[in-house]
């Protein structure tokens, strides 16, 4: 009876172990019906987002100057920013100029003539308003409140 025994052990043993391996990996993607026929609902699974090294871009206040013919663009722009958020003021001139932001502390930026883009940036960190002017062409570029 030994062996009999040992021969059904050897039989049994492997069908009984695959067999509990294809019932734990199968199953069905649809939900199981609820007591009223209804299909029951699961939670829906999302894939964790892939860890990244990049971070989003700080909030900054970008300002598009046109300086041409004398004419400037904008003029007494009411604009808003965030407190220790990034101005930038990016100006085209043709016409050498002087961008004065009055703010705490103060700036001064050199414009240059020429046909490129010039940018120049400031961090308020006071609220309050904020007072941008070209001095040779006695124009106020912009009025920022800070909050």
């Amino acid at each position: 009876m030994t062996t009999r025994r040992t021969h059904i052990f050897r039989t049994l043993l492997p069908l009984t172990a695959a067999a509990l391996l294809v019932a734990g990996c199968g199953g069905s993607d649809e939900a199981p019906a609820s007591s009223s026929g209804a299909a029951a609902s699961t939670p829906s699974q999302t894939a964790a987002p892939d860890f990244t090294d990049q971070q989003a871009p700080p909030t900054r206040l970008v300002v598009d100057v046109t300086i041409k013919g004398g004419q400037v663009t904008p003029t007494n722009e009411s604009l808003q920013s965030g407190l220790n958020e990034s101005v930038v003021f990016r100006v085209m001139s043709d016409a050498k100029d002087e961008l004065h932001v009055h703010s705490n502390p103060e700036h001064t930026f050199a414009i240059d003539a020429r046909g490129e883009a010039q940018q120049f940036q400031f961090t308020p960190t006071v609220p309050g308003r904020i007072d941008v002017e070209l001095h040779d062409l006695g124009k106020t570029v912009a009025t920022i409140t800070v909050q």
